[in-house]
């Protein structure tokens, strides 16, 4: 064990960005061991300010020695140790002053936490840790506090447009419920589940006047989601607008179904024309890849009644280019009769959904709003997914998510030392 001379203890102090009342009382190299150990102290003092309320306060006692991780020196683990005064104060008792280096019941320096932060972000959770020189507990911990440290300071949210979508967590009935702001593309909140106890608990940072001033919705048309809106939000009726990506998600699977079982009846007769065309049907026309070209062409053009579906749910796409709600309506009118008389089940029943919820269809006039802001923050979700290999504790997994999509101030305060 080394201890360091007078000017690596100045140096330290700067490192440290330690001022008075604090200073640097020695500094001790473990060579071996690769690490810095860092002892601060304070000089004598008549008073300390509360951390409450800042009245200047007599000293009760120290803390017992506590240790913080710093920044690496030297490619040296750096740790920083000191004994915490406390304050006798009258209107809140006994409070641990507080330091500049770290906030309260923090194991790491606010700098570290900064360096933390910044790798995490970059990085899935276990090779964040492995470049912090933390364990994957330490690395998860320093992620809840500063998720819990961006919460605290969010005022509450009153967007203009909110975003309310679920999210597949894993095989099966398992999913989530995230209430995103449109506007600026920010997760506000994620709960467990898609009940509408899931969305009253992700909406349980608004206000009344919060969720009042909300001037649109979109969301796909789930039953709890619409209950829930239409109960606690005001003139939910006209403010609610069936996602576009949605509906035509839905119509995507009717095409789907009906491609199946067509594909099943032509290949007892040894026709293999839909062998494999599965992916081409789900794309938007403009979208089609060209390696595709050909061959849809022909499918496309054909007498099947996949090539009919097909046409039909592009035509529905059109419905969103009208250019107000009255043209949308003599619109949809046409579409709707050539849909429920295609003698094709999947593509009635998607026209009948449609009808029983038009009138949050066409609020789109009123709100041009959609959820691709959600689908887009699904696919960060999906890469958040794929790097943890999967989520056991939905807690971490929401966690996640709010850290690298709840554009939330993340970093530690930094407090001024006591003078």
């Amino acid at each position: 064990m080394y201890r360091a001379g007078m000017r690596d203890v100045e140096l330290y102090r700067h490192l440290l960005g330690l001022t008075a009342p604090w200073t640097v009382a020695r500094v001790e190299l473990d060579v071996a061991g690769q690490r810095v150990d860092v002892y601060a102290e304070h000089r004598q003092q008549k008073s300390w300010p509360c951390a409450e309320c800042g009245a200047a306060c007599g000293l009760h006692d120290h803390e017992p020695e506590r240790t913080w991780r710093h920044l690496d020196s030297c490619q040296f683990k750096t740790y920083l140790h000191a004994r915490i005064p406390r304050t006798r104060c009258e209107a809140h008792g006994v409070k641990q002053v507080r330091v500049s280096w770290a906030e309260p019941q923090a194991r790491f320096t606010a700098l570290f936490e900064r360096l933390a932060i910044d790798v995490l972000m970059e990085t899935d959770i276990s090779a964040g840790a492995r470049l912090l020189g933390l364990s994957w507990d330490e690395a998860q911990h320093l992620m809840e506090r500063a998720v819990q440290r961006g919460l605290s300071r969010r005022p509450p949210p009153s967007p203009r447009y909110l975003g309310v979508d679920e999210k597949s967590l894993a095989k099966g009935q398992n999913y989530a419920t995230l209430v995103t702001d449109l506007e600026s593309g920010c997760i506000l909140e994620v709960t467990k589940d898609r009940k509408k106890e899931s969305l009253l608990r992700a909406l349980g940072p608004f206000t009344p006047r919060g969720l009042a001033q909300v001037e649109g919705i979109a969301l796909d048309m789930w039953e709890p989601y619409i209950q829930t809106l239409s109960e606690i939000v005001p003139d939910a009726q006209d403010k609610l607008v069936f996602d576009r990506f949605h509906i035509v998600g839905h119509m995507n699977e009717a095409v789907d179904q009906v491609r199946r079982k067509e594909n099943r009846t032509l290949r007892q007769d040894g026709d293999e024309r839909l062998v494999g065309t599965r992916y081409m049907w789900l794309y938007g026309q403009e979208n089609l890849p060209p390696r595709y070209h050909v061959d849809f062409a022909a499918l496309r053009q054909s007498t099947l009644k996949t090539a009919r579906a097909w046409a039909i749910k592009e035509s529905l796409r059109q419905l969103w280019n009208c250019p107000d709600r009255t043209k949308g309506t003599t619109w949809w009118r046409r579409w709707y009769f050539w849909a429920t008389h295609s003698r094709l089940p999947p593509v009635k029943a998607v026209a009948a959904m449609i009808k029983s919820h038009l009138h949050n269809v066409l609020t789109y006039f009123t709100h041009p709003i959609t959820n691709a802001v959600s689908e887009a923050l699904n696919s960060t979700i999906q890469m958040l997914k794929h790097r943890a290999r999967g989520y056991r504790s939905f807690a971490n997994f929401r966690v996640a998510i709010l850290f690298r999509c709840g554009g939330l101030q993340l970093y530690p305060a930094t407090h001024p030392d006591p003078g």
